[in-house]
């Protein structure tokens, strides 16, 4: 018998509701998609307390390692409210045996994020993942509420806020038409504010996306690309043990010997999974629809749905399913077909461009700095040529 793997859990007890209507959201209309059957209509909002905790219960018994993770996501999770988190962390600590630990990290809009709710993710160890797509100018192209209003301001509130509390932070900013023209600013604007761990998530449209917004807001993948270039260079010169940058050190991962963490870069992926709020399990956040569909966790064990074949399959899709340019591609161990998501239908992903230029743009600088790690030697006192 194959052992037990631990699945990484996106769990969305508010479902796909939120208060912003950003242009190229993926997952706004998911509400109305998933409400095909008369069970998931009635399904109650938020997540149920039982379903909760039984979730919480399963997740911590079901964890191989001494300490569990717990993600929370959307939509806009902070919808749910405050108390429910309380609630959160109540049933963890209830339900957490002697000599264990849980973390919990929440992504959010930061539109609902007030002292109260930042003192609580402090006290509580939360990590944040907040979405900032830049300067005000910048964010507020596409990031905007129902009624088109701004948020920037608030974003920055809310990360002011966090910082003051010593939260850990990772901003989110995507990459779309309105910011990789503008390298040197963004990545500027985020150090001005003292930002210390980025994400860039270049926006891909699928062919065919009724949402028509954003494929106007998406950019060329030369351009996501020489975006990319343009700050690892600034980023390489400045930075190095200052900030981290996610899609820097997913290049150099391979280089240095480790393996991927991020599943979008890694050979096979399959092992991070959605719970929606009525207890549905879909193999990926991207790929929540009835084809990917896996259980109900009602009806089904965490364990059993974590490990159930067509997951394995789904994983292992991403590798057997790669076209010889791909195979042939020196950027390969890099890049490993980027997330099936992006690729088209012969098999190459629509982000070929921007790969293929960033890894073979940086690759001759981390080569030296994974020589410099490996002797090791302080990411402060590296010095590029």
């Amino acid at each position: 018998m194959a052992p037990t793997r631990e699945c990484l859990v996106m769990a969305k007890p508010g479902g796909a509701r939120c208060n912003l209507a950003c242009d190229y959201c993926y997952y706004l209309d998911k509400e109305a998609e998933l409400a095909t059957s008369r069970a998931r209509a009635l399904a109650p909002w938020p997540m149920s307390d039982d379903l909760l905790e039984s979730y919480i219960a399963q997740r911590i018994e079901s964890s191989p390692s001494s300490s569990t993770h717990f993600e929370w996501h959307g939509g806009e999770p902070t919808l749910v409210g405050l108390e429910y988190f309380r609630r959160i962390t109540r049933i963890q600590k209830a339900r957490l045996p002697a000599g264990r630990s849980v973390t919990n990290g929440i992504q959010t809009n930061g539109i609902l994020i007030d002292a109260a709710w930042a003192d609580f993710l402090a006290r509580e160890g939360f990590s944040v993942g907040l979405s900032l797509d830049g300067p005000a100018d910048i964010h507020d192209r596409y990031r905007r509420g129902p009624d088109s209003s701004p948020s920037h301001e608030r974003v920055m509130r809310a990360f002011g806020l966090l910082k003051a509390g010593g939260v850990f932070v990772n901003l989110l900013c995507v990459l779309h038409k309105g910011n990789v023209a503008e390298p040197e600013a963004v990545y500027g604007f985020f150090k001005e504010i003292g930002a210390k761990y980025l994400q860039f998530l270049p926006l891909v449209p699928r062919p065919g996306q009724a949402f028509a917004p954003a494929r106007a807001a998406a950019a060329r993948p030369e351009a996501i690309g020489g975006f990319l270039c343009t700050v690892f260079d600034i980023w390489i010169r400045e930075d190095v043990g200052r900030v981290v940058v996610q899609t820097f050190d997913e290049a150099l991962r391979p280089i240095y010997g480790a393996p991927h963490a991020l599943c979008v870069h890694r050979e096979t992926c399959g092992d991070v999974a959605v719970l929606e709020r009525d207890g549905s399990f879909y193999a990926c956040d991207h790929f929540v629809d009835a084809e990917h569909l896996i259980g109900n966790l009602r009806e089904t064990s965490l364990a059993e749905l974590s490990n159930d074949e067509r997951m394995l399959a789904f994983g292992r899709a991403k590798r057997d399913s790669l076209p010889h340019a791909c195979l042939d591609c020196d950027v390969l161990a890099s890049c490993n077909g980027g997330c099936p998501k992006d690729r088209d239908e012969s098999g190459l992903n629509r982000l070929c461009a921007a790969y293929k230029l960033f890894f073979t743009h940086s690759r001759s600088q981390l080569t030296p700095l994974a020589a410099h790690m490996k002797a090791g030697k302080s990411l402060r006192s590296f010095s590029s040529s």
